[in-house]
Formats: structure tokens, sequence, C-alpha cells
């Protein structure tokens, strides 16, 4: 293809959006659910790691205003990169955040997130709320929504293991 068709079919691709909803129910209080989202070394436990590849930088300033950066190896050698904004926080209650993914040098998708943490007598009711726009290169709303699915699982287990 030369350069001029490959121009002509990025600027062909149109945004995808998206939203979804995962509802999870975990057998801890709603402070403790909130903790692993807001201290450093938890979150690093069960969001930064990855079974695909090797365990990337992660840095964490958990406030409103505050930033997040992942940074994971791909075991094929894709570097994907989160960009993280910290928009609301209301200790073991909520928390929305802003971040945009990364493929190499490439912006793939940028999202809304809020988890929303309700007391249950059984524990917390977590909602995780997505909305993305993804863009051309992007794992598209089905891998992502898969992904956060992983990661819920992920935080059950440290949950269930601490």
């Amino acid at each position: 293809m030369s350069l001029e068709g490959a121009k002509e079919k990025t600027m062909d691709q149109r945004v995808v959006h998206s939203t979804f909803v995962i509802e999870r129910q975990y057998a801890a209080a709603p402070e403790r659910v909130f903790r692993a989202f807001a201290d450093p070394v938890k979150k690093q436990r069960w969001f930064a790691g990855s079974d695909e590849g090797e365990p990337g930088e992660f840095t964490m300033d958990f406030r409103v205003g505050g930033v997040e950066q992942t940074r994971r190896l791909h075991k094929n050698g894709w570097v994907f990169t989160n960009d993280t904004v910290y928009r609301d926080i209301i200790p073991g209650r909520r928390i929305v955040f802003a971040y945009n993914m990364s493929l190499g040098d490439q912006r793939i998708s940028s999202s809304l997130a809020t988890v929303e943490l309700l007391p249950k007598a059984t524990g917390t009711e977590l909602i995780f709320t997505e909305q993305s726009a993804f863009f051309e290169g992007a794992d598209g709303p089905k891998m992502r929504e898969e992904g956060w699915q992983k990661l819920l699982d992920r935080l059950n287990a440290h949950l269930t293991a601490s």
C-alpha cells in the first residue's frame, strides 16, 4: 500500500465508542476494597502485574488530580502504557479516573472509569462503569471489558488472600 493509500485508510477509520458495566460482589468491607485501589503496594499486586508478559513500571499518586502510570511489556514485545488521572475520590465509596492507553507510541484509547463501592451484608458490591473511545489499532470494547473482568478477578483473589 502506498503512503497515500495508508493515509486514506487511516482517515476513513472512525472512533469506536463503548460503555460497559461490570458488577461484582466481594466478601470484604467497602473500606478494604477501597484500600486495594488506593494503596500503591496493594494495587500493584493485583493491577500492575501481567499474565501476558513482564511486570512493568508502576507509579501512583492517589489523590484528586494525581496521576498513575503503568507500563507493561507483553510477551510478544509490545509495550502497553496506561496514563491515568484521578478525577474524583470519596473514601470507601467512589473513585473516578480518566486514562489513555497506548501501544508503543500510538494512543489507542481514552476512557473514563467509575468504581462505586456499595456496602452489603456480605461485604461490598462493586460497580465498575467505563466509557471509552477506541482509536486506530485499539484493542476494542470486547477485549477491554474482558481485560477488566480479569483484573477484577485478580482483585478478588488479592482480597481473599490478604
